[in-house]
């Protein structure tokens, strides 16, 4: 018997209620508010380091 025609059993994938509360966030949701607010972070600072310099933005 050959590892192709062998069935193994799949998990379900996890339906969300409808109506009721949003899932929870996972790791990589929480991963890519982390990655933005360090973006945002970061223009603030570049703008603050422009300021010493004299540049005014738009």
């Amino acid at each position: 018997m050959s590892p192709r025609s062998s069935k193994k059993k799949t998990k379900k994938a996890k339906k969300s209620k409808k109506g009721g509360a949003a899932a929870p966030a996972d790791v990589y949701i929480s991963l890519l508010y982390v990655s933005v607010a360090a973006i945002v972070v970061g223009i603030i600072f570049l703008a603050m380091e422009l300021g010493k310099y004299g540049w005014a933005g738009t």
